[in-house]
């Protein structure tokens, strides 16, 4: 093949910026002197080497008798479609090139004790060349920690000098500071957040090290973009096919078997079967093993079964019409290949774009080269000839080869300049980077958790105290309206979507009003934004992630608590990530967790009446709900086992004070943070404190008035005790009270102060306020959650206040018993006579 050639020596002197000047007195570079009769011993050491002097001999530079033979990939029978040019190819030889050094450098500074990563890419380099078949300014990219040259192309093709491409990725392996994509606390794909992403999701997301995970917001992002174009009238998906953004999102073949990939590839089948646009793009690449496990060509079957087509047909309109429901097209590529690669994901990725669906491409024939890891004991399941074979496969060298004699667009010699030059540029980063400052403040750890909390305007404190339930004088000349907590959350929900268009709402069953009732008529008034999920919480967090990363707002609905429990690990994805991308990549939402604590029957009325019906039973309903016999263990969870370090989570215990603070929950969503608000089923539609007294009804707070995370709720303010609790616990303690009172326990209801306090992921400073001035003689903790370990959340705020010497000397912790919670029974969960009993040890 022959084809017109541009000047290579022109085209990568392009791709310089600066000579680096090696720290050749450096920690490393001695260490490297120190070490190097082992350092020459390594496998990968030894494949540069044949590599480099397989380019001298090709290039007539080097004599030698080795029989060394490489080929060139053998083109598929019906071509290529599609064909790289001259500079593509040179900038995919660069990305190869530099991934192979990169890992070569890793496995040396491991060895020297300098670096910490060496999960190896080699075997996979010519995957780079996917990266042109992406738009680098629009498309979202989130890849497997073996395709490192993608993510390298990418960022080339952006205009980055490779210089500083491999410094930054030295800089992750020896975990320096100046690691631009995490800082320095872990070495991850991905690329600074100004760099290499736009403000509609276009970008190289950071992918972590937990299986798959990348995959259910990659999903989440290909929804999302035409949701926020519809929403924001954006200019997104107008214009032509070749400029709708994609989501990309890649896996190595052992990960086709975890939940991540399945729910998320499910998902994306789902939105196709719906007619929902959905353009995403999965790329699998198979080389035959999970580290020590064979996957025996399973990827392979599992998607032929998927594929409602021809492999590599063209998509027609016919064709299209089968694919509308049948399921997702499957494109299959040489993965050694940098042309079928480029061809096939191409074909893919036009097919996406074009129909706003997804697609799977497969890269098959590849190799694993040196193992996993530089831990992994390869010989404990591989023959020694087996390993020898494959640390001998060598994909760059056959690119070279398919670059220099079938399409003529570079010499031998110029490739092994190109490669010496490259190795001695990684080689120099490495002692660079190995000299930069590493984390070393628990300080600084702590303060990259979150985004900053902002400040919220302060609520006059007289109207968070009550003497008694939650009646405050009525306004001057009105009558003002009180309703249950869930009107005002309904209330709310909608305030906040009409004052922000990025605010979505997604959940299971939402869109007719939720298993509660709370997002009851929201369908209507906000079209497109009120959205109703598939039953699967690792999908519908995950998505959540993905929409955030396009510039949504969401709120997510989790039907009950227990079933956080379904998409914990990618709840925790969630979490990690500002931590993680040094602050970069904040995923701010509003998680509304309900089916917490004690449950009712309203919602089997709900099953079993029409709405109407519940309307008519008016206070009939609050009584059924305080009745609390609904649930059972999986409805009425009553654990809080998921606070990962930067998540806010709030329980409150009213309607009022839930608007106020769910206000300000928006306002930290928006600026990046997590916030989790957990109901209690018994409060939603609870009117009476005492007998028919409707003291649990509240007026809709003023627009201005906002709660603070670090705000609590007074009922008195003159006592010598004090009961501290939240959400469901307030009722409870409130009753208790006067239950104490007329047992003559204590002679007036005024003579214990109790404390409602919401903010439960931390010490309000409220709370710690409230106790700093030493008026309490006693102080008793009550958890609506179960007492034990990893169950509730006021051990550790008690722990804390200890710790700050602010705890009187008597108090003590009351919380529901360590069991489960049975069907139509509430005797598990936290009640009056426990604060009662507990309450007359403490003053004994």
């Amino acid at each position: 093949m022959e084809r017109i050639r541009t000047s290579t020596v022109t085209l990568w002197q392009n791709n310089r910026s600066r000579a680096f000047s090696a720290g050749s007195n450096g920690l490393l570079a001695r260490l490297r002197q120190q070490n190097e009769k082992d350092i020459v011993a390594l496998p990968e050491y030894k494949a540069r080497s044949n590599l480099s002097n397989f380019l001298g001999v090709k290039a007539g530079r080097i004599t030698s008798n080795a029989s060394h033979s490489i080929e060139a990939p053998t083109p598929p029978p019906s071509g290529y479609k599609h064909i790289l040019s001259s500079s593509q190819m040179l900038l995919t030889l660069d990305a190869a090139m530099a991934t192979f050094h990169l890992h070569v450098e890793s496995r040396i500074a491991s060895l020297c004790g300098q670096g910490f990563y060496t999960i190896g890419p080699c075997g996979e380099e010519m995957l780079a060349s996917i990266g042109h078949a992406l738009d680098p300014d629009v498309d979202a990219m989130a890849l497997h920690y073996r395709h490192l040259s993608v993510s390298i192309l990418r960022q080339l093709r952006l205009g980055r000098n490779l210089e500083d491409v491999v410094l930054d990725r030295a800089r992750g392996h020896v975990i320096s500071k100046l690691d631009p994509v995490t800082g320095g606390v872990h070495c991850a794909i991905g690329s600074a957040r100004g760099e290499s992403t736009n403000e509609l999701g276009g970008g190289d997301y950071v992918v972590t090290s937990t299986l798959a995970s990348q995959c259910p917001p990659a999903v989440g992002r290909a929804l999302g973009f035409s949701i926020a174009d519809t929403i924001l009238k954006s200019d997104t998906s107008g214009g032509s096919a070749a400029t709708k953004p994609l989501s990309f999102v890649t896996i190595g073949d052992g990960s086709v078997h975890n939940a991540h990939f399945l729910s998320a590839f499910n998902l994306a089948r789902h939105a196709r079967f719906r007619k929902k646009k959905c353009p995403v793009v999965f790329g699998v690449s198979d080389n035959g093993l999970s580290i020590s496990y064979p996957t025996d060509g399973y990827a392979d079957y599992l998607f032929s079964k998927s594929s409602p087509q021809p492999l590599g047909a063209q998509f027609d309109p016919e064709s299209r019409a089968i694919a509308d429901r049948d399921g997702v097209p499957i494109f299959k590529a040489n993965g050694c290949d940098m042309f079928d690669v480029y061809d096939k994901t191409l074909q893919a990725t036009s097919y996406s774009r074009k129909y706003s669906a997804p697609s799977l491409i497969l890269y098959q024939e590849l190799t694993r080269r040196f193992g996993h890891a530089a831990t992994d004991r390869q010989h404990a399941y591989l023959n020694a000839d087996v390993v020898d074979r494959m640390a001998e496969s060598d994909v760059v060298a056959s690119g070279i080869v398919q670059a220099a004699e079938q399409w003529n667009a570079i010499t031998y010699s110029e490739a092994r300049d190109r490669f010496e030059e490259i190795g001695e540029m990684v080689k120099d980063s490495f002692d660079i980077a190995a000299e930069e400052p590493k984390i070393t403040s628990r300080d600084e750890m702590l303060e990259r958790v979150s985004q900053p909390m902002v400040s919220v305007p302060q609520l006059q404190s007289e109207k968070l105290v009550s003497n008694g339930g939650l009646q405050p004088k009525l306004s001057e000349g009105k009558r003002e309206k009180r309703e249950v907590m869930r009107k005002h959350m309904t209330r709310v929900v909608a305030e906040v979507m009409d004052k922000d268009r990025k605010v979505v709402y997604i959940g299971e069953d939402v869109e007719h009003g939720g298993y509660y009732l709370v997002t009851d008529g929201l369908v209507n008034k906000f079209p497109g934004r009120v959205i109703d999920f598939p039953p699967d919480e690792t999908t519908l967090l995950g998505c959540a992630m993905g929409f955030s990363q396009v510039g949504l707002l969401p709120i997510i609905e989790v039907p009950y608590s227990k079933y956080l429990d379904c998409g914990a690990d990618m709840f925790y994805e969630i979490a990690i990530s500002n931590w993680l991308t040094n602050k970069q990549c904040p995923n701010g939402m509003v998680v509304r967790v309900q089916g917490f604590d004690r449950g009712g029957k309203l919602l089997l009325h709900i099953i079993c009446l029409s709405i109407k019906a519940l309307i008519a039973l008016n206070d009939n309903i609050s009584n059924l709900a305080c009745s609390s016999v609904f649930g059972g263990n999986f409805h009425t969870h009553n654990m809080i086992p998921h606070i990962p370090p930067g998540v806010d989570v709030l329980c409150y215990s009213n309607g009022q004070d839930y608007a106020r603070g769910f206000r300000n929950a928006i306002i930290q969503a928006r600026n990046g943070r997590v916030v989790v608000l957990v109901d209690c089923t018994n409060l939603l539609n609870l009117r009476h404190l005492h007998e028919k007294d409707r003291g649990w009804e509240t007026a809709y707070p003023a627009d201005d008035e906002v709660m603070s995370f670090h705000d609590i709720r007074k009922f008195g303010d003159s006592g010598k005790h004090l009961i501290v609790t939240y959400g469901n616990g307030v009722v409870t303690a409130l009753r208790a009270r006067r239950d104490l009172a007329e047992q003559k326990v204590i002679g007036h209801e005024s003579e214990i102060d109790i404390i409602d306090s919401p903010y439960i992921s931390d010490i309000p400073d409220g709370l710690r306020d409230a106790l700093s001035n030493g008026r309490y003689d006693t102080v008793l903790f009550c958890d609506i959650c179960k007492e034990g370990p990893g169950s509730n959340t006021l051990s550790s705020i008690i722990m804390g206040l200890k710790k700050d010497g602010i705890l009187p000397a008597k108090w003590d912790f009351v919380a529901a018993p360590r069991t489960y919670n049975p069907l139509g029974n509430m005797v598990t969960f936290l009640n009056e006579e426990d604060i009662i009993g507990s309450f007359r040890k403490l003053i004994c």
